[in-house]
């Protein structure tokens, strides 16, 4: 049984951080590319980064770049979002996402993990 289960979240001031992280079971880990996506109240979900598999390119969103950090851990079959110099406008649930490369129907999502950026 594919589990994407993702932690970290919560609450944290304009210029915090935090670091989120996803625990994936029930696939074969490090042939997925791991994404992080986002979905703000009244807003589509959106890609805030991706991580193909074995960790050798990474790809930012540009309203995040230079202050979020995409990492994985194929050993402990986790991938990382590091966000810095937080803004109010990255407030979101956020979400995993796993998915085989060049195959359909092999794309998992995790249950979401709320984030909020205020003082």
């Amino acid at each position: 049984q594919v589990q994407l289960v993702e932690s970290g979240g919560g609450l944290v001031q304009p210029g915090g951080s935090l670091r989120l992280s996803c625990a994936a079971s029930g696939f074969t880990f490090s042939i997925y590319t791991m994404s992080w996506y986002r979905q703000a109240p009244g807003k589509e979900r959106e890609l805030v980064a991706d991580i193909i598999n074995f960790g050798g390119s990474t790809n930012v969103a540009d309203s995040v770049k230079g202050r979020f950090i995409i990492s994985r851990d194929n050993a402990k079959r986790t991938v990382y979002l590091q966000m810095n110099s937080m803004k109010p406008e990255d407030t979101a649930v956020y979400f995993c996402n796993a998915k085989r490369p060049g195959l359909s129907g092999y794309n998992y999502w995790g249950q979401g993990t709320q984030v909020t950026v205020s003082s």
